[in-house]
């Protein structure tokens, strides 16, 4: 059973790429039962057989399910993702604000007057941890995977 459940979350991950992607993630800002022709217009398709070539590898992968003619969301896979009402946000924002958060307490309240050698280590090691969290924030974001 377990290697069954597995074998379906890897092909459904293999599933969003490209075009299946965009749907399915149009699909999921929508939060509402969307036709064919909507989600060609939407996403500018060449054609709604285009859109629904995509819907039924997302159907058959089991990620959106039709109901009634219209395609709603079966399945959310969120790997880098959390999504908050509409919004799909990179979890490595909420990373970034806290080490933020944490570098500013340090220069602002625990400063020391002669800057010593274990506030520069502390300082330098948040400030790594910022660009990291600013690193992945940005590939996920560009990257636009779920």
């Amino acid at each position: 059973m377990l290697r069954r459940v597995s074998s379906i979350t890897e092909k459904s991950t293999d599933t969003l790429k490209g075009t299946s992607l965009d749907i399915y993630r149009f699909l999921l800002k929508s939060n509402k039962p969307l036709g064919i022709r909507e989600i060609q217009r939407a996403l500018s398709l060449s054609s709604p057989s285009v859109a629904e070539y995509h819907l039924s590898k997302l159907e058959t992968a089991g990620l959106v399910k039709r109901e009634s003619g219209n395609f709603v969301i079966d399945k959310v896979i969120l790997q880098n993702y959390i999504k908050i009402n509409r919004f799909l946000i990179p979890r490595y924002v909420f990373y970034l604000a806290f080490a933020i958060v944490i570098l500013s307490i340090e220069f602002i309240s625990l400063r020391p007057t002669p800057i010593n050698r274990e506030f520069f280590f502390y300082a330098t090691v948040t400030l790594i941890f910022v660009l990291i969290f600013a690193y992945e924030t940005i590939k996920a974001y560009l990257k636009g995977s779920l």
